[in-house]
């Protein structure tokens, strides 16, 4: 029973975080907003996610990590879970590392007085988001095979 709801939580926390991921990269490239837009709509999302993605994600490692060990002796799930969670440590090190200091100088930012190279910070941090989305994903597919196949 214990293996049962880890599976079931890591599936639908995983899904969580690739799916916040996944819609952000589906409905808000940046690429034709302003830079008032921008500046708008990327401090309203920072301030909304930049605490609890982190932690829905450190949650999701945690349960994929617990998941492979108890399942260490079927390699066919183990080795999966484990490379699940190498991508959810990935996409974490972008974000921490690539995304998050990007946020940082964004926050510093007004509406009215955005640095010209405004498009360079946005270009480098969409494609960051782009990485750690696809390392994400990738770790869900890997999660739900794992999880549905039979003990």
């Amino acid at each position: 029973m214990k293996l049962k709801t880890i599976r079931v939580l890591n599936v639908f926390i995983a899904a969580l975080l690739a799916g916040s991921l996944f819609g952000s990269w589906l409905g808000y490239n940046p690429s034709d907003l302003s830079a008032m837009a921008y500046v708008e709509q990327q401090q309203n999302a920072i301030r909304s996610l930049n605490v609890m993605m982190p932690l829905i994600g450190l949650i999701t490692i945690i349960l994929t990590i617990t998941a492979a060990f108890y399942q260490k002796k079927n390699k066919s799930v183990f080795i999966p879970l484990l490379i699940a969670a190498g991508l959810l440590v990935l996409s974490a090190l972008v974000t921490r590392f690539g995304n998050q200091p990007i946020n940082a100088i964004v926050m510093t930012w007004t509406k009215t007085d955005v640095p010209a190279s405004w498009t360079e910070l946005r270009d480098k941090w969409w494609s960051l988001h782009i990485i750690r989305t696809i390392a994400c994903v990738v770790a869900l597919l890997l999660i739900t095979i794992a999880s549905v196949r039979k003990d």
